[in-house]
């Protein structure tokens, strides 16, 4: 009787000892960016350096690099990482960025306009082109066949796998109705003259929504804005998932790099059909980024672009937020590694260490698999990787 009482006061101890020793550490990818096509901006030396450094204080799993065409880079960096147990994964822009390697056709609005750029930094335009072209597609196949193959890449992260978005005003978001993508909305029963049309008639006000919720989006008030944006989603996620198909059928690894669910609707990502083509998604939940991809950001756009619309609420970038959109995509049958910014900048990503790990603990309260530190790890600060060793038991 005194043993069975002893192991009952022991057992609340035991419970929570179990509990701690079975909980899986967070895995994390790192991202290197190494400019555009050309003159990368980093040699493979210094990189490796970087990921030493950077491996001695968390458990990095793989690493997304590109997309210069320097293959030297890649093979010394892959025997390195390969060493370790380390995938590497070929950051691969699929929709935009494209034009200095490939003669694609450009993406063009309701009005058959191509939609103005963005530019942030040299190298990066954000020119997209269109979605469904087969000549496209055959490119991207193309792009990697030719330049990647041979490199030692265990697997391709897809980038710019939407539409443009608010950054070209309404015009980025009501594309690409070129001719062939008009083929698709009538066979998914959207005849875009029809919107055109209401459009025109309505205006902004053709945008106005009813209702939002993380997991469904927003509710539009017109059927037809509903209609469009939905076979939207289908037509732009539907080209994503045959290239994603091609480069798994290969054996390799794939990544998906998302819009946070609050803005994904309208660039054309469909979560539900994208999730079902891949091994992970990447969400950008970039709450402090003032740039492209920034969540905050690209909401300011969509409200400065569509100002008589009605019905869309504000919101505040805090942790409440933050778990309505990983509530949003927890059943999603793929690996989840959020995108957390790590860079540093006080004018575009004005991020602290005390930001990381709150974004950090918020992923892992919903048991996802880690994060993707973004979105550079070259520039990050020393700082805003240490802050993250308290997850890791190195």
């Amino acid at each position: 009787m005194k043993n069975f009482w002893i192991i009952a006061l022991l057992l609340p101890f035991l419970a929570a000892c179990s509990g701690k020793s079975a909980e899986k550490e967070p895995g994390f990818i790192v991202q290197v960016s190494l400019g555009g096509w050309n003159h990368p901006h980093y040699p493979a030396e210094k990189i490796i350096d970087r990921l030493e450094d950077v491996g001695n204080k968390i458990n990095i799993e793989k690493v997304i690099i590109g997309w210069s065409l320097d293959d030297a880079t890649y093979l010394k960096l892959g025997e390195y990482l390969h060493a370790k147990g380390i995938q590497m994964l070929l950051w691969l822009p699929v929709f935009a960025e494209t034009e200095e390697v490939c003669d694609n056709k450009p993406a063009l609005d309701l009005w058959g306009n191509v939609p103005s750029d963005f530019h942030l930094v040299q190298g990066e335009g954000f020119r997209f082109t269109c979605p469904t072209s087969p000549q496209n597609v055959a490119h991207i196949i193309s792009l990697y066949e030719d330049y990647f193959s041979d490199c030692g890449f265990d697997g391709v992260f897809m980038d710019r796998i939407r539409t443009q978005s608010f950054v070209s005003g309404v015009s980025g978001v009501l594309n690409c109705c070129c001719d062939d993508c008009a083929a698709h909305f009538k066979e998914l029963g959207v005849d875009l003259d029809e919107v055109r049309a209401a459009w025109e008639a309505k205006g902004d006000k053709f945008l106005s929504v009813t209702y939002y919720t993380p997991l469904e989006g927003f509710t539009f008030e017109d059927p037809l804005a509903a209609a469009f944006f939905q076979a939207k989603g289908r037509i732009v996620s539907g080209s994503v998932a045959s290239i994603a198909d091609y480069f798994r059928d290969k054996g390799l690894v794939v990544g998906m790099d998302l819009y946070a669910p609050l803005m994904a609707q309208f660039v054309g990502q469909d979560y539900s059909i994208l999730a079902a083509h891949t091994d992970f998604i990447k969400p950008m939940l970039y709450r402090v980024t003032d740039a492209p991809a920034g969540i905050a950001f690209e909401y300011e756009l969509l409200k400065k672009s569509i100002p008589e619309a009605e019905g869309y609420p504000d919101f505040e970038m805090d942790v409440a937020f933050l778990d309505g959109q990983l509530d949003a995509m927890a059943s999603l049958p793929c690996d989840k590694y959020p995108g957390i910014e790590i860079n540093y900048s006080k004018s575009i990503v004005p991020t602290s260490p005390e930001y990381v790990v709150e974004s950090l603990r918020t992923v892992l309260k919903h048991h996802f698999n880690g994060a993707v530190l973004s979105w550079n790890i070259m520039q990050a600060p020393d700082s805003h990787i240490e802050c993250l060793s308290e997850f890791q038991n190195k």
